[in-house]
């Protein structure tokens, strides 16, 4: 369940990767790869708390398409 801090809109980690659609361990390695950005909210645990705009980055990560050049990997 989202929490308002100071009528900001925040989410905990397991939240994000849930509704992401993805496993925990993909989410952390995203997180190490800093393929997320930097994580700059957390609670007073020390936990990484994210915004609605960085849910949706994970979420557009996730649906992100690659196009590949399918004669190439056939070969």
């Amino acid at each position: 369940m989202p929490i308002k801090i100071k009528g900001q809109t925040y989410y905990r980690t397991a939240e994000v990767y849930r509704t992401a659609g993805i496993s925990r361990t993909t989410f952390y390695r995203w997180l190490q790869d800093g393929l997320l950005g930097e994580t700059e909210h957390r609670d007073r645990r020390g936990w990484r708390l994210f915004t609605q705009d960085e849910l949706d980055r994970v979420i557009a990560e996730v649906n992100k398409i690659t196009k590949t050049n399918r004669l190439l990997d056939e070969k």
